[in-house]
Protein backbone atom coordinates (compact mmCIF):
# COMPACT_ATOMS: atom_id res chain seq x y z
CA UNK A 1 0.00 0.00 0.00
CA UNK A 2 1.35 3.64 -1.04
CA UNK A 3 0.93 6.05 1.57
CA UNK A 4 1.71 9.79 -0.43
CA UNK A 5 2.71 13.00 1.52
CA UNK A 6 -0.02 14.51 -0.30
CA UNK A 7 -2.92 14.09 1.82
CA UNK A 8 -4.54 11.30 4.41
CA UNK A 9 -7.41 9.74 2.55
CA UNK A 10 -4.57 7.82 0.34
CA UNK A 11 -3.96 6.09 3.45
CA UNK A 12 -6.44 3.18 1.81
CA UNK A 13 -10.12 3.25 3.59
CA UNK A 14 -9.61 -0.52 4.25
CA UNK A 15 -7.17 -0.33 7.01
CA UNK A 16 -9.71 0.92 9.02
CA UNK A 17 -12.07 -2.16 8.36
CA UNK A 18 -9.77 -4.88 9.30
CA UNK A 19 -11.02 -6.70 12.43
CA UNK A 20 -7.84 -5.23 14.71
CA UNK A 21 -8.20 -1.86 13.32
CA UNK A 22 -12.32 -1.68 14.54
CA UNK A 23 -11.28 -3.10 17.90
CA UNK A 24 -8.60 -0.80 18.54
CA UNK A 25 -10.62 2.34 17.04
CA UNK A 26 -13.29 1.34 19.43
CA UNK A 27 -11.50 1.21 22.23
CA UNK A 28 -9.73 4.54 21.48
CA UNK A 29 -6.53 2.26 21.42
CA UNK A 30 -4.23 5.14 19.24
CA UNK A 31 -0.89 2.91 20.45
CA UNK A 32 -2.29 0.08 18.48
CA UNK A 33 -3.63 1.94 15.71
CA UNK A 34 0.12 3.97 15.14
CA UNK A 35 1.67 0.55 15.06
CA UNK A 36 -0.56 -1.02 12.73
CA UNK A 37 0.10 1.87 10.35
CA UNK A 38 3.76 1.79 11.11
CA UNK A 39 3.41 -1.89 10.06
CA UNK A 40 1.83 -0.56 6.48
CA UNK A 41 4.68 1.79 6.30
CA UNK A 42 3.24 5.06 7.55
CA UNK A 43 6.39 6.68 9.59
CA UNK A 44 6.11 8.18 12.97
CA UNK A 45 6.62 11.18 11.29
CA UNK A 46 4.08 11.00 8.61
CA UNK A 47 1.64 10.11 11.40
CA UNK A 48 2.80 13.59 13.32
CA UNK A 49 2.11 15.54 9.98
CA UNK A 50 -0.88 14.19 9.37
CA UNK A 51 -2.71 14.43 13.16
CA UNK A 52 -0.88 17.88 13.54
CA UNK A 53 0.87 16.14 16.19
CA UNK A 54 4.61 16.33 17.06
CA UNK A 55 7.08 13.70 16.71
CA UNK A 56 7.74 13.25 20.14
CA UNK A 57 3.54 13.05 20.99
CA UNK A 58 3.65 10.12 18.70
CA UNK A 59 6.35 8.32 20.22
CA UNK A 60 4.98 8.82 24.01
CA UNK A 61 1.15 7.73 22.39
CA UNK A 62 3.38 4.14 21.33
CA UNK A 63 4.94 3.53 24.32
CA UNK A 64 1.44 3.63 26.17
CA UNK A 65 0.37 6.96 26.74
CA UNK A 66 -3.48 7.09 26.24
CA UNK A 67 -5.22 10.05 24.35
CA UNK A 68 -8.16 11.11 26.43
CA UNK A 69 -9.14 15.03 25.27
CA UNK A 70 -12.26 15.03 22.63
CA UNK A 71 -10.45 17.49 20.12
CA UNK A 72 -6.98 15.67 19.63
CA UNK A 73 -9.20 12.52 19.06
CA UNK A 74 -11.26 14.44 16.46
CA UNK A 75 -7.92 15.88 15.13
CA UNK A 76 -6.44 12.18 14.96
CA UNK A 77 -9.60 10.89 13.09
CA UNK A 78 -10.12 13.55 10.57
CA UNK A 79 -6.45 13.84 9.89
CA UNK A 80 -5.94 10.21 9.12
CA UNK A 81 -9.75 10.12 7.52
CA UNK A 82 -11.28 7.66 10.02
CA UNK A 83 -14.93 7.61 10.42
CA UNK A 84 -15.47 9.20 13.67
CA UNK A 85 -17.96 6.92 14.23
CA UNK A 86 -15.81 4.08 14.42
CA UNK A 87 -13.74 5.70 17.42
CA UNK A 88 -16.63 7.02 19.16
CA UNK A 89 -16.72 10.89 18.55
CA UNK A 90 -20.17 11.19 16.42
CA UNK A 91 -23.14 8.87 15.43
CA UNK A 92 -22.28 7.01 12.58
CA UNK A 93 -24.20 4.15 11.28
CA UNK A 94 -21.15 1.86 10.57
CA UNK A 95 -21.15 1.72 14.23
CA UNK A 96 -24.61 0.89 15.52
CA UNK A 97 -24.80 -2.80 16.56
CA UNK A 98 -27.59 -4.90 15.91
CA UNK A 99 -30.95 -4.54 17.59
CA UNK A 100 -31.78 -7.60 19.63
CA UNK A 101 -34.40 -9.94 18.46
CA UNK A 102 -37.58 -10.31 20.40
CA UNK A 103 -37.52 -13.03 22.71
CA UNK A 104 -39.14 -16.21 20.49
CA UNK A 105 -40.98 -17.91 23.03
CA UNK A 106 -43.25 -15.11 22.49
CA UNK A 107 -43.31 -14.35 19.23
CA UNK A 108 -46.87 -14.45 17.71
CA UNK A 109 -45.10 -15.42 14.21
CA UNK A 110 -43.87 -18.71 15.50
CA UNK A 111 -45.61 -20.91 12.87
CA UNK A 112 -44.69 -18.53 10.39
CA UNK A 113 -41.06 -18.76 11.57
CA UNK A 114 -41.65 -22.29 11.67
CA UNK A 115 -42.83 -22.84 8.04
CA UNK A 116 -40.09 -20.70 6.69
CA UNK A 117 -37.32 -22.62 8.57
CA UNK A 118 -38.87 -25.98 7.09
CA UNK A 119 -39.27 -24.52 3.74
CA UNK A 120 -35.73 -23.44 3.90
CA UNK A 121 -34.61 -26.66 5.45
CA UNK A 122 -36.13 -28.62 2.81
CA UNK A 123 -34.42 -26.74 -0.45
CA UNK A 124 -31.15 -27.04 1.26
CA UNK A 125 -31.71 -30.68 1.79
CA UNK A 126 -32.62 -31.48 -1.37
CA UNK A 127 -30.14 -29.16 -3.10
CA UNK A 128 -32.11 -26.35 -4.87
CA UNK A 129 -30.91 -23.81 -2.16
CA UNK A 130 -27.08 -23.58 -1.51
CA UNK A 131 -26.83 -20.23 0.22
CA UNK A 132 -24.29 -17.93 -0.36
CA UNK A 133 -20.96 -18.44 1.19
CA UNK A 134 -20.32 -14.62 1.78
CA UNK A 135 -23.32 -14.34 3.90
CA UNK A 136 -21.77 -16.77 6.24
CA UNK A 137 -19.44 -14.15 7.42
CA UNK A 138 -22.04 -12.00 8.90
CA UNK A 139 -23.14 -12.93 12.66
CA UNK A 140 -26.93 -14.16 13.08
CA UNK A 141 -28.90 -11.72 14.82
CA UNK A 142 -27.76 -11.44 18.38
CA UNK A 143 -30.81 -12.25 20.87
CA UNK A 144 -29.61 -12.60 24.89
CA UNK A 145 -29.69 -15.24 26.77
CA UNK A 146 -32.44 -14.88 30.05
CA UNK A 147 -30.37 -13.94 32.78
CA UNK A 148 -31.86 -16.52 35.72
CA UNK A 149 -33.59 -14.48 38.23
CA UNK A 150 -31.69 -16.43 41.13
CA UNK A 151 -28.76 -17.95 40.95
CA UNK A 152 -26.65 -20.33 43.59
CA UNK A 153 -22.77 -21.71 44.06
CA UNK A 154 -23.26 -24.26 41.31
CA UNK A 155 -23.28 -21.39 38.91
CA UNK A 156 -21.13 -19.54 39.69
CA UNK A 157 -18.82 -22.70 39.62
CA UNK A 158 -19.62 -22.93 36.23
CA UNK A 159 -18.13 -19.80 35.23
CA UNK A 160 -14.72 -20.91 37.06
CA UNK A 161 -14.65 -24.02 34.68
CA UNK A 162 -15.28 -21.66 31.82
CA UNK A 163 -12.45 -19.36 32.66
CA UNK A 164 -10.24 -22.47 33.66
CA UNK A 165 -11.09 -24.13 30.25
CA UNK A 166 -10.38 -20.40 28.25
CA UNK A 167 -6.94 -20.31 30.34
CA UNK A 168 -5.83 -23.68 28.73
CA UNK A 169 -6.49 -22.61 25.04
CA UNK A 170 -4.60 -19.50 25.93
CA UNK A 171 -1.55 -20.95 27.59
CA UNK A 172 -1.62 -23.56 24.54
CA UNK A 173 -2.26 -21.59 21.53
CA UNK A 174 -2.16 -18.20 22.25
CA UNK A 175 -4.94 -15.58 23.05
CA UNK A 176 -5.90 -15.11 19.19
CA UNK A 177 -7.43 -18.07 19.10
CA UNK A 178 -9.78 -17.65 22.42
CA UNK A 179 -9.55 -13.63 23.40
CA UNK A 180 -13.24 -12.63 21.97
CA UNK A 181 -14.87 -16.25 23.56
CA UNK A 182 -13.70 -15.00 26.91
CA UNK A 183 -15.24 -11.61 26.45
CA UNK A 184 -18.66 -12.78 24.96
CA UNK A 185 -18.43 -15.50 27.96
CA UNK A 186 -17.30 -11.64 30.14
CA UNK A 187 -20.05 -10.23 28.83
CA UNK A 188 -23.05 -13.22 29.84
CA UNK A 189 -21.55 -13.27 33.40
CA UNK A 190 -21.37 -10.03 34.09
CA UNK A 191 -25.37 -10.09 33.78
CA UNK A 192 -25.67 -12.61 36.17
CA UNK A 193 -25.02 -9.50 39.14
CA UNK A 194 -28.60 -8.87 38.09
CA UNK A 195 -29.80 -12.02 39.73
CA UNK A 196 -30.62 -12.42 43.21
CA UNK A 197 -28.49 -14.78 45.66
CA UNK A 198 -26.82 -14.67 48.83
CA UNK A 199 -24.00 -12.63 50.18
CA UNK A 200 -21.70 -15.75 50.00
CA UNK A 201 -22.60 -16.20 46.31
CA UNK A 202 -22.06 -12.76 45.52
CA UNK A 203 -18.57 -12.84 46.76
CA UNK A 204 -17.70 -15.34 44.96
CA UNK A 205 -19.23 -14.32 42.07
CA UNK A 206 -17.35 -11.01 41.61
CA UNK A 207 -14.07 -13.33 42.24
CA UNK A 208 -15.28 -15.75 39.43
CA UNK A 209 -15.66 -12.02 37.62
CA UNK A 210 -12.00 -10.62 38.32
CA UNK A 211 -11.03 -13.65 37.27
CA UNK A 212 -12.52 -13.53 33.84
CA UNK A 213 -11.17 -9.67 33.20
CA UNK A 214 -8.08 -10.85 34.09
CA UNK A 215 -8.29 -13.45 31.41
CA UNK A 216 -9.69 -11.26 29.02
CA UNK A 217 -6.54 -8.61 29.88
CA UNK A 218 -4.41 -11.44 29.57
CA UNK A 219 -5.61 -12.50 26.10
CA UNK A 220 -6.01 -8.94 25.03
CA UNK A 221 -2.72 -8.36 26.28
CA UNK A 222 -1.22 -11.55 24.21
CA UNK A 223 -2.98 -10.20 20.86
CA UNK A 224 -1.50 -6.24 21.14
CA UNK A 225 -4.89 -4.52 22.47
CA UNK A 226 -2.83 -2.91 25.13
CA UNK A 227 -5.94 -0.28 25.91
CA UNK A 228 -8.35 -3.44 26.41
CA UNK A 229 -5.87 -5.07 28.35
CA UNK A 230 -5.63 -2.20 30.59
CA UNK A 231 -9.52 -1.75 30.91
CA UNK A 232 -10.18 -5.25 31.69
CA UNK A 233 -7.30 -5.58 34.36
CA UNK A 234 -8.64 -2.38 35.72
CA UNK A 235 -11.96 -4.31 35.99
CA UNK A 236 -10.39 -7.23 37.52
CA UNK A 237 -8.42 -5.14 40.39
CA UNK A 238 -12.00 -3.90 41.63
CA UNK A 239 -13.65 -6.97 41.89
CA UNK A 240 -10.67 -9.00 43.37
CA UNK A 241 -10.27 -6.64 46.32
CA UNK A 242 -14.49 -5.95 46.36
CA UNK A 243 -14.03 -9.98 46.66
CA UNK A 244 -11.39 -9.57 49.47
CA UNK A 245 -9.15 -12.14 47.57
CA UNK A 246 -5.75 -10.74 48.03
CA UNK A 247 -3.90 -13.46 45.59
CA UNK A 248 -6.28 -12.29 42.86
CA UNK A 249 -5.45 -9.08 43.16
CA UNK A 250 -2.00 -9.87 43.32
CA UNK A 251 -2.02 -11.89 40.56
CA UNK A 252 -3.58 -8.87 38.34
CA UNK A 253 -1.09 -6.55 39.38
CA UNK A 254 1.44 -8.96 38.27
CA UNK A 255 0.10 -9.21 34.73
CA UNK A 256 -0.67 -5.14 34.66
CA UNK A 257 3.25 -5.09 35.40
CA UNK A 258 3.99 -7.93 32.19
CA UNK A 259 1.84 -5.40 30.03
CA UNK A 260 4.20 -2.29 30.80
CA UNK A 261 7.12 -4.33 30.62
CA UNK A 262 6.73 -5.59 27.07
CA UNK A 263 5.84 -1.50 26.34
CA UNK A 264 9.42 -1.26 27.78
CA UNK A 265 7.97 1.09 30.47
CA UNK A 266 10.24 -0.62 32.70
CA UNK A 267 9.71 1.63 35.96
CA UNK A 268 5.53 1.77 35.56
CA UNK A 269 6.32 -2.11 35.44
CA UNK A 270 8.29 -2.23 38.15
CA UNK A 271 5.79 -0.24 40.06
CA UNK A 272 3.01 -2.76 39.35
CA UNK A 273 5.08 -5.81 40.75
CA UNK A 274 5.72 -4.11 43.92
CA UNK A 275 2.24 -2.75 44.51
CA UNK A 276 1.91 -6.57 43.45
CA UNK A 277 3.88 -7.95 46.37
CA UNK A 278 1.58 -5.91 48.91
CA UNK A 279 -1.22 -8.19 48.31
CA UNK A 280 0.74 -11.24 47.74
CA UNK A 281 2.15 -11.14 51.16
CA UNK A 282 -1.39 -10.11 52.64
CA UNK A 283 -2.43 -13.35 50.87
CA UNK A 284 0.53 -15.50 51.97
CA UNK A 285 0.72 -16.95 48.70
CA UNK A 286 4.35 -17.73 48.72
CA UNK A 287 4.01 -19.01 44.79
CA UNK A 288 2.60 -15.32 44.03
CA UNK A 289 5.58 -13.24 45.57
CA UNK A 290 8.03 -15.55 43.89
CA UNK A 291 6.31 -14.96 40.75
CA UNK A 292 6.61 -10.99 41.72
CA UNK A 293 10.27 -11.05 42.95
CA UNK A 294 10.86 -13.21 39.96
CA UNK A 295 9.64 -10.60 37.75
CA UNK A 296 10.79 -7.53 39.79
CA UNK A 297 14.27 -8.90 38.85
CA UNK A 298 13.11 -8.72 34.96
CA UNK A 299 12.74 -5.72 35.63
CA UNK A 300 15.68 -4.66 37.45
CA UNK A 301 18.08 -6.15 35.02
CA UNK A 302 16.57 -4.75 32.07
CA UNK A 303 17.29 -1.30 34.14
CA UNK A 304 20.78 -2.91 34.28
CA UNK A 305 21.07 -2.87 38.07
CA UNK A 306 22.87 -6.53 38.96
CA UNK A 307 22.92 -6.36 42.87
CA UNK A 308 19.18 -5.60 42.98
CA UNK A 309 18.19 -8.09 39.97
CA UNK A 310 20.39 -11.32 41.80
CA UNK A 311 18.67 -10.36 44.85
CA UNK A 312 15.26 -10.61 43.59
CA UNK A 313 15.53 -13.84 41.74
CA UNK A 314 17.36 -15.30 44.50
CA UNK A 315 14.03 -14.14 46.77
CA UNK A 316 12.10 -15.69 44.44
CA UNK A 317 13.85 -19.45 44.00
CA UNK A 318 13.40 -19.19 47.91
CA UNK A 319 10.12 -18.23 48.14
CA UNK A 320 9.20 -20.93 45.40
CA UNK A 321 10.99 -23.46 47.17
CA UNK A 322 8.35 -23.24 50.02
CA UNK A 323 5.38 -23.54 48.16
CA UNK A 324 5.96 -26.55 46.37
CA UNK A 325 3.76 -28.57 48.38
CA UNK A 326 1.14 -26.21 48.23
CA UNK A 327 -2.24 -26.27 45.95
CA UNK A 328 -1.89 -22.69 44.15
CA UNK A 329 -5.26 -21.14 43.10
CA UNK A 330 -5.60 -21.60 39.40
CA UNK A 331 -4.52 -18.11 38.28
CA UNK A 332 -1.38 -18.71 39.53
CA UNK A 333 -0.86 -22.67 39.20
CA UNK A 334 1.30 -21.87 36.22
CA UNK A 335 3.91 -20.89 38.02
CA UNK A 336 6.71 -23.41 38.81
CA UNK A 337 10.19 -24.22 38.35
CA UNK A 338 10.02 -23.98 34.57
CA UNK A 339 9.06 -20.67 34.52
CA UNK A 340 11.48 -19.53 37.31
CA UNK A 341 14.08 -21.27 35.19
CA UNK A 342 12.85 -19.04 32.14
CA UNK A 343 12.64 -15.81 34.01
CA UNK A 344 16.16 -16.34 35.46
CA UNK A 345 17.30 -16.69 32.27
CA UNK A 346 15.49 -13.67 30.87
CA UNK A 347 17.37 -11.88 33.65
CA UNK A 348 20.64 -13.32 32.69
CA UNK A 349 20.59 -12.61 29.46
CA UNK A 350 19.52 -8.97 29.58
CA UNK A 351 22.10 -8.03 32.50
CA UNK A 352 24.63 -9.34 29.69
CA UNK A 353 23.87 -6.10 27.96
CA UNK A 354 25.08 -3.88 30.41
CA UNK A 355 27.49 -6.10 32.35
CA UNK A 356 30.05 -8.85 31.11
CA UNK A 357 29.06 -11.19 28.76
CA UNK A 358 29.98 -14.21 31.40
CA UNK A 359 25.90 -13.82 31.89
CA UNK A 360 25.45 -15.16 28.50
CA UNK A 361 26.46 -18.66 29.54
CA UNK A 362 24.14 -18.55 32.92
CA UNK A 363 21.22 -17.68 30.53
CA UNK A 364 21.93 -20.42 28.00
CA UNK A 365 21.86 -23.12 31.16
CA UNK A 366 18.52 -21.55 32.52
CA UNK A 367 17.26 -21.25 29.27
CA UNK A 368 17.97 -25.00 28.52
CA UNK A 369 16.59 -26.30 31.49
CA UNK A 370 13.08 -24.15 31.05
CA UNK A 371 12.67 -26.08 27.83
CA UNK A 372 13.50 -28.95 29.03
CA UNK A 373 10.70 -29.36 31.42
CA UNK A 374 8.44 -28.25 28.67
CA UNK A 375 6.08 -30.49 27.11
CA UNK A 376 4.75 -30.39 23.80
CA UNK A 377 1.14 -28.54 24.65
CA UNK A 378 3.12 -25.49 25.73
CA UNK A 379 3.60 -24.12 22.74
CA UNK A 380 3.87 -20.46 23.41
CA UNK A 381 5.82 -20.77 26.76
CA UNK A 382 8.13 -22.68 24.54
CA UNK A 383 8.62 -20.58 21.68
CA UNK A 384 9.93 -17.56 24.28
CA UNK A 385 12.36 -19.49 25.54
CA UNK A 386 13.59 -20.78 22.13
CA UNK A 387 13.67 -17.30 21.00
CA UNK A 388 15.68 -16.24 24.13
CA UNK A 389 17.97 -18.92 23.94
CA UNK A 390 18.60 -18.49 20.34
CA UNK A 391 19.35 -15.04 21.01
CA UNK A 392 21.87 -15.92 23.52
CA UNK A 393 23.44 -18.56 21.65
CA UNK A 394 23.78 -16.32 18.66
CA UNK A 395 25.62 -13.18 20.72
CA UNK A 396 27.92 -16.12 22.01
CA UNK A 397 28.98 -17.57 18.69
CA UNK A 398 27.67 -20.31 18.71
CA UNK A 399 25.68 -20.36 15.20
CA UNK A 400 25.10 -23.96 14.85
CA UNK A 401 22.33 -24.36 17.77
CA UNK A 402 21.27 -20.70 17.51
CA UNK A 403 20.02 -20.93 14.17
CA UNK A 404 18.13 -24.51 14.65
CA UNK A 405 16.51 -22.90 17.64
CA UNK A 406 15.42 -19.57 16.17
CA UNK A 407 14.20 -21.63 13.44
CA UNK A 408 12.29 -23.79 15.73
CA UNK A 409 10.99 -20.78 17.43
CA UNK A 410 9.70 -19.03 14.40
CA UNK A 411 8.41 -22.10 13.39
CA UNK A 412 6.26 -22.39 16.32
CA UNK A 413 5.25 -18.62 15.76
CA UNK A 414 3.73 -19.42 12.61
CA UNK A 415 1.17 -21.99 14.82
CA UNK A 416 0.44 -19.65 17.54
CA UNK A 417 -2.06 -16.49 17.95
CA UNK A 418 -0.05 -14.31 19.64
CA UNK A 419 1.22 -10.99 18.97
CA UNK A 420 3.89 -10.98 21.66
CA UNK A 421 5.31 -13.77 20.12
CA UNK A 422 6.55 -11.51 16.96
CA UNK A 423 7.19 -8.83 19.37
CA UNK A 424 9.69 -11.01 20.96
CA UNK A 425 11.33 -12.45 17.56
CA UNK A 426 12.66 -9.04 16.76
CA UNK A 427 15.96 -9.37 19.25
CA UNK A 428 16.86 -12.28 17.55
CA UNK A 429 16.00 -10.95 14.16
CA UNK A 430 18.41 -8.32 15.30
CA UNK A 431 21.27 -10.18 16.63
CA UNK A 432 20.89 -13.04 12.90
CA UNK A 433 21.31 -9.95 10.88
CA UNK A 434 24.58 -9.00 12.37
CA UNK A 435 25.49 -12.46 11.65
CA UNK A 436 24.28 -11.83 8.09
CA UNK A 437 27.67 -13.19 6.68
CA UNK A 438 26.92 -16.95 7.74
CA UNK A 439 24.29 -17.79 5.30
CA UNK A 440 21.88 -19.44 7.63
CA UNK A 441 21.68 -16.42 9.99
CA UNK A 442 20.67 -14.72 7.09
CA UNK A 443 17.93 -17.24 6.08
CA UNK A 444 16.63 -17.22 9.62
CA UNK A 445 16.67 -13.17 9.62
CA UNK A 446 14.79 -13.19 6.22
CA UNK A 447 11.91 -15.78 7.87
CA UNK A 448 11.25 -13.84 11.16
CA UNK A 449 11.07 -10.26 8.82
CA UNK A 450 8.16 -12.17 7.11
CA UNK A 451 6.54 -13.83 10.40
CA UNK A 452 6.76 -10.15 11.47
CA UNK A 453 5.41 -8.48 8.68
CA UNK A 454 2.39 -10.58 8.64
Amino acid sequence: MNVSNANAREVDPALWERPQMRQALAARDMATVYRLLQRIGVSQRHIAALTAQSQSEISEILKGRQVMAYDVLGRIADGLGIPRGYMGLAYDASCTTPVPAADQRDDSNEDEQVRRLLAHAAQVTIGAASGNAEEWTEPVTPTETPVPHRIGMADVEQIETVTRTLRALDYRHGGGVCRDAVVAQLAWSQRLLRASCPESVTLRLHQALADQHNLAGWTSFDVGLYGSARSHLARALEQAKHARNSSLAANVLYRMGRVHLHCDRILDALRFFQLGQICAQDASCERTVAMLFANEAWAYALLGDSDLALKSINRAADELARARDRESPAWVSFFGAADLDATSGMVHADLAETHLDSHLGIAERFLTDALGQRDPSMARSRAFELTALATVQLRAGDMTAGIANGNEAVTLATEIRSMRITDRLAPLQAVAMMRAHAGDAQDLARRISVVRAA
